[in-house]
């Protein structure tokens, strides 16, 4: 076997399951799940009538590729969305099995382990730990860039020094952050692509939670958009990750794209022709219907916008709240340790959540996701004010 996968940690749900084991909970309330960031809202008719319509193609391989009517969907959806000027969906596009396996596999395709240093892989401390596996898997050794509630998450790059740096080759960000919610800014990726220009080093940008967001008129900047604004043509050594699970609420259909250097996908769709992972026909055919659609995906904001207004009048009285950025993840500081905490929702309320420190590796003497949990507003609206009630009676 392959000794690397000795270096893995539990995933942060087993070790949840671990904590709560042996805990009884309260028998008179009923059970509310938030600890899984797994969309609840119904999946639109539309596609999945798409998907039943298109049946037939079960019957035939998929190309790695997919159709070029998917892909001219999706650069169609990206450049409306990210004002782009230009996006060619023959060589800056690749449909994908859900942004995860994308995310995971890209890493064993970039890592270079014959290089003259060891390579590194940085990402963002709390962190969605596929970036860990993919980085320890490819060879390579992970990096952490704490972001901390004081500097209301930002990425502050000065963490790492310049020999870790120069042996970066993918650096992994996620914007809308998952946990915190935070969406980077201008300046942060004027910052990234400057350190990218000088160590030549490739990101990897994980916005599955784009679409999440709560003003219409402001949607998240994306790296896309960056780079086009910051005059970065052909996205150098950028490619963004993306999903329909979240936007659409069909995380079981497994479909999302890769996007941005052209360079770059060239070779990832080498990778991909070897790895297997062309995408369902009837998924593609449903997929190029979502994409294209934008009347359910604004309702889907309605709906998470009122949980977020609705939680945050609840739990203000007695904890430190405030609305992220974007995302369906609530980011809350807790009043005693974030796993006696979740131990103590769990036991005296049935309301399963996730630790902090669970998503997060201690770096630069501190384990960021300490006295924190994260809170996925998944769950319909009654369930999740109820959830919110008994959070709040906890901290009574």
């Amino acid at each position: 076997m392959n000794s690397t996968l000795n270096n893995l940690q539990p995933y942060p749900f087993q070790k949840l399951s671990k904590l709560l084991d042996g805990i009884t909970p309260n028998p008179s309330l009923t059970p509310i799940h938030l600890h899984i960031g797994e969309p609840k809202h119904p999946t639109p008719d539309f596609i999945c009538q798409e998907l039943i319509n298109n049946l037939d193609g079960l019957a035939h391989y998929p190309t790695t590729l997919g159709a070029k009517w998917l892909r001219a969907s999706i650069a169609t959806w990206l450049m409306q969305r990210y004002r782009l000027t230009a996006l060619d969906p023959d060589t800056e596009v690749i449909p994908v099995n859900g942004s995860r396996e994308a995310l995971f596999s890209f890493a064993q395709a970039v890592i270079n382990v014959h290089s003259a240093q060891p390579p590194v892989v940085v990402c963002s401390n709390p962190f969605y730990q596929i970036y860990e596996g993919a980085a320890l898997l490819a060879g390579a050794t992970p990096y952490f860039l704490n972001t901390l509630a004081k500097n209301n998450f930002a990425l502050d790059f000065a963490q790492l020094t310049t020999d870790i740096w120069s042996r970066t080759q993918l650096v992994y960000v996620c914007s809308p952050n998952n946990p915190t919610g935070r969406v980077m800014t201008m300046e942060e990726w004027r910052q990234l692509f400057a350190l990218s220009d000088r160590y030549g080093f490739v990101i990897a940008s994980d916005e599955c939670y784009s679409e999440i967001y709560f003003d219409e008129d402001h949607p998240p900047l994306g790296a896309l958009e960056a780079a086009r604004q910051l005059g970065r043509d052909g996205f150098p050594r950028l490619v963004v990750f993306s999903s329909l699970s979240k936007r659409s609420n069909v995380p079981g259909m497994r479909s999302g794209f890769v996007a941005g250097d052209a360079a770059i996908l060239k070779k990832f769709l080498l990778y991909r022709t070897y790895h297997g992972s062309a995408m369902n026909p009837a998924v593609q055919a449903a997929s190029k219907v979502a994409w294209a659609d934008e009347q359910h995906v604004i309702e889907n904001r309605r709906m998470y916008r009122e949980k977020f207004n609705q939680a945050i009048i609840i739990l203000a009285e007695h904890l430190p709240v405030a609305m992220p950025d974007a995302a369906f993840y609530l980011w809350l500081k807790t009043p005693i340790s974030d796993v006696e905490f979740t131990q103590k929702l769990y036991r005296d309320y049935n309301v399963n959540i996730l630790p902090g420190s669970y998503l997060a590796r201690e770096a630069h003497g501190v384990n960021p996701g300490e006295s924190f949990v994260r809170i996925a507003l998944v769950a319909p609206l009654a369930e999740c004010m109820e959830a919110m009630e008994r959070i709040k009676d906890c901290c009574i």
